[in-house]
């Protein structure tokens, strides 16, 4: 199941299960999607991945045991393990090669 985040891992913004602006890589990684397209240019820092929205999960109970109340998101906050000035450095040497190209 998708590990729902509670922030930003760049600008430690607050990402609630319901965030229309989150975004997410292949190995769940989380940003806004302010810092996605202005500072990481679709780059994940952690993997060189691109980004997608994160899904939102069902509030309400649709199908049995299915929702937000059963598998409720995650309250650990996540932050990147990298400085700044090396992200901006990796992000520079892959955001011109497409993601499926990386």
């Amino acid at each position: 199941m998708l590990q729902l985040r509670p922030n930003c891992e760049y600008c430690d913004k607050d990402l609630p299960p319901g965030a229309a602006d989150a975004c997410i890589c292949s190995y769940e990684c989380t940003f806004c999607a302010d810092c996605v397209e202005k500072i990481l240019f679709n780059v994940c820092p952690n993997c060189g991945g691109g980004f997608v929205p994160r899904p939102i999960r069902p509030v309400t109970e649709c199908r049995e045991g299915v929702c937000l109340g059963k598998h409720r998101a995650s309250d650990k906050p996540v932050h990147l393990k990298y400085e700044r000035a090396d992200v901006a450095e990796f992000v520079e040497l892959v955001r011109n090669i497409a993601p499926g190209d990386r």
